[in-house]
């Protein structure tokens, strides 16, 4: 598929392709290497929840609240 293809498809079915592709990524961890800023953008998410900054939300709650920004 191309991505002017891609481009022309539902917001919904955009990000049905990217769950897809990064289970797939993800799938072997030791194939992807981490960006440097990553942890430290972990690092700082930690430390905003231990702080009280942060509200977690289950998966499947925070994915509905994404799906629903884009359809």
């Amino acid at each position: 598929m191309r991505i002017a293809e891609l481009r022309k498809l539902p917001n919904v079915e955009k990000l049905r392709i990217v769950e897809t592709l990064r289970a797939d990524l993800t799938s072997d961890e030791s194939v992807i290497e981490s960006p440097a800023w990553h942890e430290a953008t972990l690092q700082e998410t930690a430390e905003d929840y231990v702080a009280g900054r942060l509200v977690p939300l289950d998966w499947e709650t925070a994915r509905s609240e994404l799906r629903s920004r884009f359809e």
